[in-house]
């Protein structure tokens, strides 16, 4: 079975430039790839069976850090799955092939350098920013508990929304998380 990984590191970008080709099933998620305690990675991870061909469309998208990429290839050669890459046009199966092994190090070296420079290039231009006055920090997180809390109170979605200067459709979200990690499995 040919089965595919795919990752973005937010919410807001999308999944059309990782072209995979032929695969049965996609695991697919929306979070930053800087370790690897990911959702549907671990859950790729745990679905495989030997024989299976994990393709991802790039290193950077499997991992950041090169001593993840190098734990996440190894668990899956482990279980006799091998990885290819579409951008890089690599394949690891496990087999002792020093080049391969070579060339997964210098590609994972370089996506771990490209994110510590992405970094650094992130921390100067908060600092400059913050110079200018301009810099207004982190968007406010949202206080799952204190909407629940509000709602028990039997305030309104909208009541919610108000008092903590967040949009009703948050409100909406965070009580829909909440139910359904709250009900009893049948």
């Amino acid at each position: 079975m040919r089965v595919g990984y795919r990752r973005v590191s937010t919410a807001e970008q999308n999944f059309d430039r990782q072209e995979l080709g032929d695969v049965e099933k996609v695991f697919e998620e929306k979070i930053s790839g800087k370790n690897a305690d990911r959702a549907a990675l671990q859950e790729m991870i745990e679905f495989v069976r030997s024989g299976d061909t994990v393709v991802v469309y790039s290193i950077d998208r499997l991992a950041r850090d090169l001593r993840d990429l190098q734990t996440i290839i190894q668990q899956l050669n482990d279980k006799e799955v091998s990885v290819e890459f579409v951008s890089e046009k690599l394949a690891f199966s496990g087999a002792a092939d020093a080049f391969s092994k070579l060339q997964l190090q210098m590609m994972g070296a370089f996506a771990e350098f490209e994110r510590s420079i992405i970094k650094q290039r992130q921390a100067e231009g908060i600092a400059k920013a913050k110079e200018r006055g301009v810099y207004k920090g982190r968007k406010k997180q949202i206080d799952d508990n204190k909407i629940v809390e509000l709602t028990a109170q039997g305030k309104s979605q909208h009541q919610v929304a108000e008092i903590m200067g967040i949009t009703r459709m948050s409100v909406y979200r965070c009580l829909k998380k909440q139910r359904s990690t709250t009900k009893q499995p049948a």
